[in-house]
């Protein structure tokens, strides 16, 4: 297969209704994007797996879903308000706007951004005269630091700035500001983990590549709530958590890898991600961080509530420490649309593109088919709708049965059920698998528990 760009991804996805352009009817609005019947699914899918790994089979954790508006007095205790930001240049000669830490990262790979200062940063574009990317020339203003939170106002009057709140930046602080609550109405014993999944805002002044860094995102966080001293083995432990997951649904390692931060935000102890190769490069997919006890403390200084936990087994009081796992539920959703195109040259020269997502995360579990549909439509379309009881089913009736088994495989439907005269006169169905192409036949009573068996996750 040719290597696999980001234009032909977004070309895809259009096609068969897994992401659209945001508001496109009225020409579109820059870096938004809107999930159609099949990617809505797939997304879907991918927080169901996260769910079940991360709350259902992870002991003693549990899921909440905070408010995207909080008090603003939450903002100032995490430091967003004060430090949350880009460092911005503008180019002089057409007035285009960069974030220098990505300038330097799309131009080498001697530097990492991370560890420079502001200063450092532009000293070292203006050396190496980067050139702006949209008009040629080298000649940027000094950094300056962009908020990257959104502001809204509660209230009937705009001016009024007691009433300003914003759209949160992350999740995470719900589950900080709800640990209390959490621990006492679950009687929850240290360690113990909240996570959720929700929507997060940021004012990204440069996002770009598709669905890889939007404005509006959906994160799935689970922050685990542990003693002094355990906080370094959990951390090793979800860097590992994280990878094994990816690896369950379908990853290819190849293009997974650790990256540990080099330069940690003040509040870290340690920091991790795990990087994709996307078409565009390597970029980062997860975070593991641990946070010490930093967010807890915050907390109770700024809202004057004491975040202490009494240890039972020692009687001991303190603030945990927290390990945080994070990740972008849109940014993995592109990881597996990239991870799973194929492009298959057949015996006959052919080509068939194939999404070949595990079945637990394919949008249709199962498309229903009639052989010939004058006669075999009806039964078809019973067969369907009793299915559709038990997982997502498509029904398609046109054209020839090769085309329709095309189709399929170009949404990553991982088995197709054809009916035909055997199925009317015997009640024996062809069920065709995606990956192989290969047919076996199966009694009807037998489809249901055979499709359930194999999209267990």
């Amino acid at each position: 297969m040719e290597k696999l760009t980001m234009d032909k991804i977004v070309a895809y996805c259009k096609q068969y209704g897994f992401v659209y352009q945001g508001s496109e009817i009225y020409g579109g609005l820059a870096n938004t994007w809107d999930y159609g019947p099949l990617g809505s699914r797939l997304k879907n899918n991918i927080k169901d797996a996260w769910r079940k790994r991360f709350i259902q089979e992870n002991k003693n954790s549990y899921e909440i879903d905070a408010d995207i508006l909080m008090h603003p007095r939450v903002w100032e205790a995490s430091g967003h308000t004060t430090s949350f930001s880009d460092p911005l240049i503008d180019c002089k000669g057409c007035k285009s706007r960069y974030r220098a830490d990505k300038l330097i990262e799309d131009n080498t790979d001697e530097i990492n951004p991370d560890t420079l200062t502001d200063q450092e940063m532009i000293d070292y574009i203006r050396e190496h005269h980067y050139k702006c990317p949209k008009c040629g020339k080298s000649d940027f203003t000094d950094i300056r630091q962009f908020n990257l939170m959104f502001e809204t106002h509660r209230g009937v009057i705009k001016d009024d700035m007691g009433g300003l709140v914003y759209l949160r930046p992350e999740t995470a602080q719900g589950e900080f500001v709800n640990f209390l609550n959490v621990q006492r109405t679950m009687r929850a014993k240290i360690p113990f983990g909240i996570g959720q999944i929700g929507k997060a805002f940021r004012n990204e002044i440069t996002p770009g590549n598709f669905t890889f860094r939007t404005i509006e995102f959906e994160q799935m966080e689970h922050q685990l709530f542990c003693k002094e001293g355990t906080d370094s083995g959990n951390y090793r432990f979800y860097k590992e958590y994280a990878f094994e997951f990816l690896k369950d649904l379908g990853m290819n390692t190849d293009k997974l890898r650790y990256k540990d931060h080099e330069k940690l935000a003040h509040y870290a102890k340690e920091a991790c991600d795990i990087e994709y190769l996307f078409p565009m490069g390597w970029g980062e997919l997860w975070g593991t961080h641990n946070r010490t006890n930093y967010d807890l403390s915050r907390h109770q200084e700024y809202s004057g509530v004491s975040q202490m936990y009494l240890d039972p087994e020692d009687n001991s009081k303190y603030v945990p420490y927290v390990v945080e796992s994070s990740v972008g539920c849109d940014r993995l959703t592109l990881a597996i649309l990239c991870d799973s195109y194929d492009e298959e040259v057949l015996e006959d020269g052919s080509t068939r593109e194939v999404m070949r997502f595990i079945p637990a995360l394919a949008p249709y579990k199962v498309a229903v088919l009639p052989l010939v549909k004058k006669y075999h439509a009806e039964f078809a379309s019973e067969l369907k709708e009793k299915l559709s009881k038990y997982f997502m089913c498509s029904y398609d009736e046109t054209g020839s049965i090769g085309k329709r088994y095309r189709r399929q495989d170009a949404v990553g439907t991982p088995f197709c059920i054809t009916i035909d005269d055997e199925t009317i006169n015997h009640g024996m169905v062809t069920v065709r698998d995606r990956d192989t192409m290969e047919q076996i036949i199966l009694p009807l009573e037998e489809v249901e528990q055979y499709i359930l068996d194999k999209i267990k996750f």
